[in-house]
């Protein structure tokens, strides 16, 4: 039986310390939408990672908690333009291939998602995982329940790099610092760990067992979702 997390809690704790007493209904949104997910495929999963998961998206989407393109443009022309300019000023120092650039199908292929998504060969490698086309349509990247799943589904299995979650959070060992390196090496490494263990300790479980529990369970659900 899935035992939800317990949300209203969850909710209340996040909004005083990651969000600064005050959470925007797309904020709530995007973070039920991670939740959701986990609780349909990864339940029974570490909650660390969940937590980490949680820290990524904050993190990585300026804490909005919805997809972003890279530099936080409104459009791919937009974030292409401050890309090349910010490359030409010699802001970019470590990009080796300049991958924003519109090829010959028109097609960028820049950062997207709750996590930035970057190069061709990374749309192909999570169009395998995900099972969803994002080579024939790399602005899927922006649609929500894509962007959760690569999200997800990427951390887990290592797609960004060579870690993966199981490295740095298992049994053993609970090094939230160089969890950092399951998708951007150690940038903001210390910050991240932080967010990370803040998420989990607002992370509890439902106590449902019966059907009276199940309904509060969903009623607490309803109103997580309208914080």
């Amino acid at each position: 039986m899935v035992i939800h997390i317990d949300r209203r809690y969850f909710f209340d704790q996040v909004r005083g310390t990651l969000f600064k007493g005050s959470l925007q209904q797309q904020q709530v949104e995007g973070i039920n939408a991670i939740l959701d997910y986990w609780e349909r495929h990864h339940d029974r999963a570490d909650p660390r990672w969940l937590a980490y998961i949680l820290a990524t998206a904050f993190h990585e989407t300026a804490y909005t908690m919805q997809p972003v393109r890279e530099t936080l443009a409104a459009s791919d022309e937009k974030a292409v333009e401050i890309l090349d300019r910010a490359y030409a000023a010699g802001k970019l120092s470590w990009v080796k291939t300049v991958y924003w650039l519109p090829d010959e199908d028109g097609k960028s292929w820049l950062g997207r998602g709750l996590v930035q998504l970057t190069h061709k060969r990374n749309y192909e490698a999570m169009s395998k995982l995900t099972g969803i086309d994002l080579v024939a349509d790399p602005a899927r990247a922006m649609e929500m329940q894509t962007a959760v799943t690569i999200l997800v589904e990427g951390m887990i299995a290592g797609s960004f790099a060579p870690h993966k979650l199981a490295d740095h959070l298992n049994a053993e060992k609970a090094d939230w610092v160089n969890a950092r390196r399951i998708v951007n090496g150690t940038d903001r490494a210390e910050k991240l760990a932080d967010y990370g263990r803040t998420f989990h300790a607002a992370l509890r479980r439902d106590g449902v067992c019966g059907l009276w529990q199940r309904l509060m369970a969903w009623l607490s659900h309803a109103i997580a979702r309208r914080t």
